[in-house]
C-alpha cells in the first residue's frame, strides 16, 4: 500500500498512512534495538485501508532497517 497507494486485498485507494508518534514513550508498533528503556527506538510506520481495514506495517528508513539487521540478523 505504501508503494502502489492500493489495498492488495480489496483494491481501495482510501489509505491512510499513520505515522510514529515522537512524543510518546511506547506509540505505535515501534521496534527497540536495545535492552535500555526508550533507547534506539526504531518506529513502524502503518498503511490502513480505510474500507475494509487492512494494515501493512514498514520500517522507512534505511537507517532504521540496517538497525535491525545488527541487532536481529
Amino acid at each position: 500500500m505504501k508503494n502502489t497507494k492500493c489495498c492488495p486485498k480489496c483494491s481501495s485507494k482510501n489509505i491512510v498512512r499513520v505515522p510514529d508518534n515522537q512524543n510518546r514513550h511506547a506509540s505505535g508498533n515501534n521496534i527497540y534495538t536495545s535492552t535500555f528503556t526508550l533507547m534506539k527506538k526504531i518506529p513502524v510506520i502503518r498503511y490502513v485501508c480505510c474500507d475494509c481495514g487492512y494494515v501493512e506495517n514498514w520500517v522507512e528508513t534505511g537507517s532504521g532497517r540496517d538497525e535491525i539487521k545488527r541487532t536481529f540478523g
